[in-house]
Formats: C-alpha cells, structure tokens, sequence
C-alpha cells in the first residue's frame, strides 16, 4: 500500500475532526461566517496533516490533527478580513485617542491635537483614517451614504476567537494548578477573599500566600503563552532539573485538558475545582 493510500485511509478516519473544529468555531465568530469555507480550509488541513503524520514521534494523529485545522481555519479567518491586525490596531487607537480628547476639549480635535496625543505625525494620522475610509467605502452600497454613519466596534472574526480560545485555556490553566496554588488564585481572584482568609484556610501566613499568589501567576502566565506566545516564555535555568520537569508536566497538562474540553461559553470565570473525569491534575510544583 503506498504512503499516499495509507494517508489517505487515516485522513477518511478522522474527517469528523473538522466538524468538531468548525462547530466549535463557528459558537465564538461573527454569523457572517461561512461555514463551507473553513470547512474547505479544515479538510485541506486534515489531508495535509495525514500526509506529514509521523508515527514514531508518538503524538495522538488526532491531537496532532486538531492542531493543524486550527491553525487553518485561523488563517482562513483571517484571509477574510482585508485589514491587516496592525491597520485594525492603529484604528482603534485613533478612535480613543479622539474620544478622549474630545471629552478634555469639549470639542472635535485637530489633526495636529491626534498626532501629538498618538505621539505621531500628522500624515500617519492621515494614512490611518485613508484606511478607515476604505473600509466603510467596501461596506456602502452604490450611491448610498448609510456607510459612512456606521461605526464598526466588533471583534473581527479572528479577535473574535483568539479571545474566546484566551478564556478557555485561562480556565484550564487555572484548573490544572496544583491543589494550593490554585486555592489561592481561585480565593482571591475569583471568590474575593481575603489574603488572611485564604491563609488560615491553608495554615500558612499571609506572607506565603503572597509567594504562592506570585508563584501562580507566573505558572499561568508561562502557561498562556506556551500556548499562543511562546517566544516570550522564557528559557529554564536548568532544562533538566525537577522544578522545570514539573512546569512542563503543567503546560502539558493544560493542553491536554484544553484540547479534550469543549471552550467555556463567552462570559464564563474559571472555577476553582477541577471536572473530576477530567486530565489529571499536576501536583508538587507548590
């Protein structure tokens, strides 16, 4: 049987995959969104997945997968917004920076009053309106002005998911903290507790909880960006030693959760203990 049979067979087995990728996509992204076309982009993933599997690295071909369709239908969200991140960004902050100046003024600010507040020159302030203008100018139907008065303040497509994917690897990471540390992320974060409350309910002083609260964060800081910025998680001092093997046992153990779980609804806080069928909890870096 040749190697393209044999991926073939394995890409057949696991289409159900990219239903599950595009449904779940599809609850956190604009209605606009077309179905058909991320799950075009999905199964060309899927395909292209199969063809590049290697067995002998022992990583689940669903895993490995599901990773590889995300990844296209990101980058088929993003295919359909004309506006780069950058254009969008520099949008928004033009937009603030002329609420807040209007609110100070009490009147609408110049161009030269945008360029100093963005810490900018003028022409760039003209080059970001230009780029706003010829996004209302794509929306206007012809000889029709109704464009013009309409301010678009929804996440694109893609700042739609990346948000909502941000909250529900935040739940998992939070979830997956070994027991104390997540005790207290949970108490004083999400039930408002006190640091003395949580302190007397774990036996230690105030001055611990304030060590485990910093040891916490930086867990699930390491942990959110190992998955969305990994460049900035940084190097170990000792790649070999028992406290990095037990942060990488944590970041493993979010994505495996992160990736079996479906994402929490839109609005949803992380809560302080753990589904009990769920991926096992790391223990011990506390």
């Amino acid at each position: 049987m040749s190697t393209h049979t044999t991926a073939d067979d394995l890409a057949l087995a696991h289409m159900a995959l990219v239903g599950y990728n595009v449904t779940e996509m599809l609850h956190r992204v604009p209605p606009s969104v077309s179905r058909d076309e991320l799950a075009s982009a999905g199964y060309l993933a899927l395909v292209q997945a199969a063809r590049a599997y290697d067995p002998s690295t022992n990583v689940p071909f669903a895993r490995y997968a599901s990773l590889r369709i995300k990844g296209a239908l990101l980058d088929e969200l993003r295919s359909m917004d004309w506006a780069s991140r950058g254009t969008r960004r520099r949008g928004r902050e033009l937009d603030q920076a002329a609420e807040r100046l209007h609110a100070t003024l009490g009147r609408t600010p110049t161009r030269d009053e945008l360029a100093a507040a963005l810490g900018t020159d003028v022409s760039t302030v003209d080059a970001t309106r230009a780029a706003a203008e010829r996004r209302v100018l794509s929306l206007d139907l012809p000889d029709s002005g109704v464009a013009e008065t309409v301010r678009d303040d929804q996440q694109t497509p893609e700042e739609s998911l990346i948000a909502s994917e941000r909250v529900h690897w935040l739940r998992t990471a939070v979830d997956v903290l070994p027991e104390r540390l997540r005790v207290v992320v949970a108490g004083l974060y999400l039930e408002d507790r006190t640091v003395a409350d949580v302190a007397a309910e774990l036996g230690v002083t105030q001055s611990r909880i304030s060590q485990l609260r910093t040891e916490a964060l930086t867990l699930l800081r390491d942990g959110l960006n190992t998955a969305f910025d990994p460049d900035l998680v940084p190097a170990p001092e000792r790649p070999d030693g028992v406290a990095e093997r037990r942060r990488q046992g944590y970041f493993a153990a979010i994505a495996a959760r992160a990736a079996l779980a479906p994402a929490a609804p839109e609005g949803t806080v992380p809560t302080q203990r753990p589904a009990p069928a769920a991926a096992p909890v790391v223990r011990g870096v506390a």
